[in-house]
């Protein structure tokens, strides 16, 4: 008899919310629901630790729960997205059983016969699983028996966050749980408790031939999948074979024009396989065996999918002056081991007037990644936050647009310093601007001046931030420069601030 291991992701939803965009959801101290469109009413379908804790639960109208919950974040669900998710967990999962499949909607089931020794025993390999899943934010519940449904049902309602059903007591271990541990029909549930029938071993106890007249079949299959005595076959997940070719010669070659002319070829092939496949490339490995059985290799990435032959060609040929062949190449491999999908898009038309388009940077973000890093490529994008050096953050160049904007209350400088220098200042208290100040030894006349503008701290990070501000002001000095300079404090409580000045930046 087979072992099987089901896990349980209580608030995938929420939880997989807040790791997918952190910057985006609500902080981790704010309570956090999901609701769906019901009719004419919007249903809570999903809610973090926070909202359960404070009354909230699934099936509640959105309109109360916000009622209830001063404060409370209100997001769209996307079912869709959790579902593709999952699969990706259980792609991840690979790792610890050869034999996975996601449970929808919250959970994966794992096969785990003659691999639970490479974790030490069971309970090492479920720590290890769940530990795992908590480091990376998401909340896990995790069980091991016999059956898949005695797993499922375990890790889902015996409470415990790991939970182990010894084998050949299946039986003994279901039978105090409750009846929609079973996963049985929800119509059937109420009728099931009006007769007094709570938990599996009421059920198990039962003649068959009366639930089958009165619950149908599927709730007697659902008793012998969770015994054992009729199979429940996992359907696992299997990682999409990368898409390569491959070039053996019957002569080692050397000359760069001969590569460049082998490539070309690879380059279709790969480009023709990948269309068929509606994939793009978002990372290229091309490794060249020698004769001296040693291996270069270089690889390239995309800021977006990418699948023209020319452009990736463009972005190899940064590279490949760095390949050293040696006494002669006999193998090239092209592999694209980063793709994603990529769909046939219209790009020109006679038909008419082209409807006005953004300007596709892609290519040269691509070529300066791959001759500068990619980690030196990037934009920034605003956070919230109303502290300065809070208020930006750095995403992909080619990140999509979220529709997030700086306040326009006050102008911002072009070049923010990545952290205040402290001046020297000549000032009156307290809301006037300085009428000097010295920055590395040299006087700065101040001869206009705008502001201030105050900025609290963050109250809700830590105590201490709690009574800070800032008063920043723009001034201008005889020379024309512009600057961007505050005050710690509000100039009169000590509180507040230690009441030093600071550069914090610098208008263009």
């Amino acid at each position: 008899m087979g072992r099987v291991v089901s896990l349980f992701l209580p608030r995938w939803p929420t939880d997989r919310l807040r790791r997918k965009s952190p910057g985006s959801a609500p902080d981790a101290e704010t309570p956090l629901v999901l609701v769906e469109r019901e009719g004419n009413r919007r249903i809570v379908r999903a809610a973090d630790r926070l909202a359960e804790a404070a009354g909230l639960r699934v099936g509640l109208p959105a309109a109360k729960a916000q009622a209830m919950v001063p404060g409370l974040a209100v997001l769209e669900t996307d079912a869709r997205g959790d579902a593709e998710a999952l699969e990706r967990l259980a792609l991840w999962a690979l790792r610890f059983s050869p034999v996975v499949a996601a449970d929808p909607p919250d959970g994966l089931v794992m096969e785990i016969t003659g691999t639970e020794h490479l974790h030490g025993d069971e309970e090492a390999l479920l720590r290890c699983l769940v530990d795992r899943l908590h480091a990376s934010g998401l909340e896990a519940r995790a069980a091991v028996a016999d059956t898949w449904g005695a797993a499922h049902a375990a890790a889902r309602h015996s409470g415990a966050r790991l939970a182990i059903v010894a084998p050949g007591e299946t039986r003994q271990g279901i039978e105090p749980l409750p009846v929609e541990a079973l996963r049985l029909d929800p119509a059937h549930l109420p009728e099931l408790r009006h007769l007094g029938l709570v938990r599996i071993g009421d059920l198990l106890r039962q003649p068959r031939a009366g639930l089958a007249r009165r619950f149908g079949s599927p709730t007697l299959r659902r008793l012998d999948q969770a015994l054992g005595s009729v199979p429940e076959p996992i359907e696992p997940v299997r990682e999409s074979a990368p898409v390569e070719v491959r070039r053996v010669f019957a002569e080692p070659i050397s000359a760069r024009e001969t590569i460049d002319r082998h490539l070309a070829i690879l380059m279709g092939r790969l480009c023709a396989d990948m269309e068929a496949r509606r994939l793009g490339a978002r990372r290229l490995d091309l490794l060249f065996g020698r004769v001296d059985n040693t291996r270069q290799v270089l690889r390239v990435g995309t800021g977006r999918p990418v699948r023209d032959p020319a452009h990736l060609l463009r972005l190899l040929a940064e590279r490949l002056g760095t390949v050293d062949p040696g006494f002669g190449i006999e193998t090239m491999r092209l592999a694209a081991t980063g793709t994603e999908p990529l769909a046939e898009r219209q790009i020109a038309t006679d038909l008419g007037e082209e409807a006005p388009g953004t300007v596709d940077l892609s290519a040269l973000v691509d070529i300066l990644a791959t001759r500068v890093g990619e980690r030196r490529v990037y934009r920034f994008a605003p956070a919230q936050s109303d502290v300065p050096e809070r208020s930006v953050r750095r995403v992909e160049a080619l990140a999509p647009d979220d529709g997030a904007s700086w306040h326009d209350r006050w102008p911002r400088p072009g070049r923010l310093l990545p952290r205040p220098r402290p001046i020297q200042t000549l000032a009156l208290l307290p809301d006037h601007p300085p009428a000097s100040f010295t920055l590395a030894g040299t006087r700065h006349r101040v001869t206009r001046a705008d502001g201030p503008e105050r900025v609290f701290g963050e109250w809700w990070r830590t105590e201490r931030e709690t009574a800070l501000s800032r008063d920043y002001f723009r001034v201008e000095t005889e020379g024309g420069e512009r600057y961007w300079i505050f005050r710690a404090g509000d100039g009169e409580r000590t509180e507040t601030g230690s009441g030093a000045w600071f550069l914090h930046g610098v208008f263009g």
